[in-house]
């Protein structure tokens, strides 16, 4: 295992050098299983914080050749997360996924394979994130209007 591969792997999942490099070595230098372990520990992250509190947040307004527009509430803990680029990208992306797919509740939204990557769902996209920032995120609410 060198350095690079650890690089890259963080690069693709968002979590840090140390927990990429417990992963590898956990796996037995196995990248996919490396992956997995990586997942799972963004579930157990995302598990303990859901309890916590989130006021802040941003709501993000998309428009699909004016046909299809969809408003989604994405909340964080705090105001540092909200205005951060990853978790802007996030709300576009779930607007995306909304117009795209129409789910018709959170749960549906969540068990849906992400649109931009098929390999993981909505869930699993969310749990990196909140790994990552090592705040609770979640989507509050959604609605999609259709012509």
């Amino acid at each position: 295992m060198s350095l690079d591969e650890i690089k890259k792997l963080r690069e693709e999942t968002g979590l840090g050098i140390i927990e990429c490099k417990r992963a590898f070595d956990e796996a037995g230098y196995d990248k996919t299983r490396a992956k997995a372990i990586l997942k799972k520990l963004g579930a157990e992250s995302a598990a303990k914080k859901s309890d916590r509190e989130t006021k802040n947040g941003i709501i993000e307004a998309y428009s699909h050749h004016g046909k299809i527009g969809v408003l989604v509430e994405l909340l964080c803990e705090t105001d540092f997360v909200a205005k951060n680029q990853e978790f802007k990208n996030l709300a576009h992306d779930l607007a995306l996924q909304i117009a795209s797919m129409a789910p018709k509740n959170e749960k549906e939204l969540l068990s849906q394979p992400f649109i931009k990557d098929g390999s993981i769902n909505i869930e699993q996209l969310l749990n990196a994130l909140i790994a990552k920032t090592g705040e609770n995120i979640k989507v509050r609410n959604f609605i999609r209007y259709e012509i």
